[in-house]
């Protein structure tokens, strides 16, 4: 059994300022609990901020390839090319492209955006961690990714090193809407077919609490026809301990020379 995201009705957004309209999307949001906790997103950028973004899109010399064995394709290329959203990658880019790429950095690394999500996910964190949310505080990873044709991740639930997924959709137009993530009711067997899958709209997005052996979901495999899909990937690591709180860092300078996790 294959069900569908529900889909909320496109508002006028564009008097709004960016970080305003994520926060309000996520608030809007409905929390599913099936197959798993997680919201689906609409209207996570104003319209007009949504345009500029799009056209901001950095060139491909500025993205690296994902070295993950669910990325790679037959001739050993990868299916996706990623770009850090950190500001010390970002001087890289022309300046127009800079300071539009920079407001959106600003706003996935904040405090006020990693609150919204823990208070979202509630539940959810405080089962697994053992305490309030209020005492949780995770490192915000953001990634630009542009996914080519070939592209596909099996059904996982993602490594214990996470406590929540967010990607935010970049599609032009509601053409793409088949390729969004999928989630499964188990890993396997008859519950692995019984799906809810997010829609691949236009300034849309899904997020979700990791939860071993249950936060199941999985991206079918594109197509040529399918081209290019864009997309942001922020990711909340957990860093609970030194050796976490260091890797964390660790990670990220080394992203700065080209050098980043295969995940």
């Amino acid at each position: 059994m294959h069900t569908r995201s529900a889909v909320p009705a496109v508002a006028d957004t564009s008097c709004e300022r960016p970080e305003e309209r994520m926060h309000a999307a996520i608030h809007d949001s409905v929390l599913a609990t099936v197959p798993c906790e997680h919201v689906y997103m609409r209207n996570v950028f104003p319209s007009d901020f949504y345009a500029r973004l799009l056209a901001s899109m950095p060139a491909r010399e500025r993205f690296h390839d994902l070295r993950h064995k669910d990325a790679m394709r037959a001739d050993g290329s990868s299916a996706r090319l990623r770009m850090y959203l950190y500001p010390e990658q970002l001087w890289r880019l022309p300046a127009a492209q800079r300071a539009m790429w920079a407001a959106v950095s600003r706003t996935l690394r904040s405090r006020a955006l990693q609150n919204a999500f823990k208070q979202k996910f509630r539940q959810s964190l405080e089962t697994r961690f053992g305490r309030s949310i209020d005492q949780l505080n995770f490192y915000p990873i953001p990634i630009l990714v542009r996914d080519q044709p070939g592209y596909r991740i099996g059904i996982h639930a993602d490594v214990p090193a996470k406590a929540i997924t967010v990607q935010f959709y970049l599609p032009s137009d509601n053409s793409k809407r088949h390729l969004g993530t999928v989630f499964h009711h188990g890993s396997s067997g008859p519950d692995a077919e019984r799906t809810v899958a997010m829609d691949f709209l236009p300034a849309s997005g899904y997020a979700f609490a990791v939860v071993e052996k249950a936060s199941w979901h999985s991206v079918r495999q594109t197509t040529e026809a399918d081209g290019e899909s864009a997309s942001i990937m922020l990711t909340y690591y957990v860093q609970d301990t030194p050796k976490a709180w260091f890797k964390r860092r660790y990670d990220r300078f080394r992203s700065f020379f080209g050098v980043g996790p295969k995940g």
